[in-house]
């Protein structure tokens, strides 16, 4: 019989892979580390801007819509101390459901006409918009995970 032919027919040991030794737990609260770590730094950066260049344009549009220019300070709380939290992994539901406010108030304010259009490259037009949105309510409903300053076992976490 032939040594390839034979060799061709017995079974391999499965390839073996970095991931596999850990646990499916570490795996998730990996994941956990990811997501908030990412969308907190994002969101973070558009705060960091708005430190800069202040937040008058969001005051009036505030403004326009009838409510109260003052309520663009809150910005800061969206884009900046709720991500900052939400990276640290400390009340980690509670910061991301504020940004996750803060994102619907900015559709509302800013995005609505662009709600239900396309780019000329067949995206969504608020591709950007929604990935900072749904990322932040994966948080609200994922938590921190083990992997925070918070731990798995705080009421917010």
């Amino acid at each position: 019989m032939n040594t390839q032919a034979a060799a061709a027919n017995t079974p391999r040991a499965p390839i073996a892979s970095p991931l596999s030794a850990l646990s499916p737990a570490a795996l998730d609260d990996s994941g956990k580390l990811l997501i908030r770590v990412t969308i907190g730094f994002l969101v973070l950066l558009h705060g960091i801007f708005k430190l800069s260049a202040g937040v008058g344009f969001i005051g009036g549009m505030l403004a326009k819509a009838g409510l109260p220019g003052g309520l663009a300070y809150l910005v800061y709380v969206g884009e900046i101390v709720a991500p900052l939290l939400m990276i640290a992994g400390v009340f980690t539901r509670a910061a991301a459901a504020v940004v996750v406010i803060n994102m619907l108030v900015a559709f509302g304010l800013v995005h609505m006409a662009d709600l239900f259009s396309l780019t000329k490259q067949g995206g969504w037009a608020l591709e950007l918009q929604g990935l900072y949105l749904f990322g932040a309510l994966t948080v609200v409903l994922l938590g921190a995970g083990r992997f925070s300053i918070g731990g798995v076992k705080g009421r917010w976490n």
